[in-house]
């Protein structure tokens, strides 16, 4: 597991569409709005983003995602952004997120890696168990473009 979070992360499709997914969460102090989506493999090993429907200050919906798949493909990650930096908002993932990872019975697929959570300054990934690890640092990763 810990060599295909390396190999999501790694890849400069991914990246540029988790990047492009903060830019249009408009973050800053307020106005911002959360973004997210679906990591995808395909049946022939590539990855792909489909995005959600926009989210509002500070929460998204995932739309149907049954047995951790959108039609062919399988989700091998979610994301989300927390774009709001202002001190009435937290950057790192809430107990709401974590939760919300752990307890959906469609997010426990084998190959399923967690939801990776893009603030200001760190990409968190909530694990398929709740736990939060940090992946690094956003810009760093973002420069893998």
């Amino acid at each position: 597991m810990a060599q295909q979070r390396a190999t999501i992360l790694d890849n400069a499709a991914v990246c540029a569409a988790l990047q492009q997914a903060w830019e249009d969460s408009q973050p800053g102090v307020t106005g911002g709005h959360e973004e997210g989506g679906f990591i995808l493999r395909s049946p022939e090993g590539d990855l792909s983003v489909v995005r959600w429907p926009k989210g509002i200050q500070n929460s998204i919906i995932l739309p149907v995602h049954s047995n951790c798949r959108i039609g062919e493909h399988d989700i091998i990650a979610t994301f989300h952004t927390h774009p709001n930096t202002g001190t009435d908002y937290v950057q790192e993932p809430s107990e709401t997120d974590k939760r919300a990872v752990r307890d959906d019975p469609d997010l426990k697929g084998e190959w399923y890696a967690g939801e990776y959570v893009i603030s200001q300054e760190t990409i968190y990934l909530i694990t398929p168990t709740g736990q939060v690890d940090e992946s690094g640092a956003t810009q760093a990763i973002f420069g893998k473009v």
